[in-house]
């Protein structure tokens, strides 16, 4: 894996489970309780792990992953539900790669993106 790339959080069905990076703890709770609730339902629905995940340029990725030989894992369920989660929840999206890119890799400061405005 790059050095470059950040998990943000993702789920199990397989553990059951749901994990958050100690560096993203400062969201507020209503964030971390939606990109939660996104996730848990996300593998619930179709199976499999669900990694949100930010590229070498901020970009925030969602990625899919199964065990060899899943066979209940619902691949065009996955994809459908990926772009669902795409189209609804753009803002949030949009505004967790303005976070990571400000605060966390400290790329754009606030004087930067109020020149920008001007």
């Amino acid at each position: 894996m790059n050095q470059e790339r950040m998990v943000l959080c993702g789920a199990s069905a397989y553990e059951q489970k749901y994990y958050l990076n100690e560096a993203f703890g400062r969201l507020p709770s209503r964030i971390q309780d939606e990109l939660k609730i996104m996730c848990v339902l996300f593998t619930e629905d179709v199976g499999g792990v669900l990694t949100l995940v930010f590229d070498e340029e901020g970009r925030l990725l969602l990625e899919v992953t199964t065990e060899e030989g899943d066979f209940l894992f619902d691949e065009i369920g996955s994809e459908l539900k990926i772009r669902q989660i795409q189209r609804e929840k753009a803002e949030l999206l949009q505004a967790l790669e303005m976070y990571y890119r400000v605060i966390l890799k400290g790329e754009v400061s606030l004087y930067d993106t109020k020149a920008e405005d001007r």
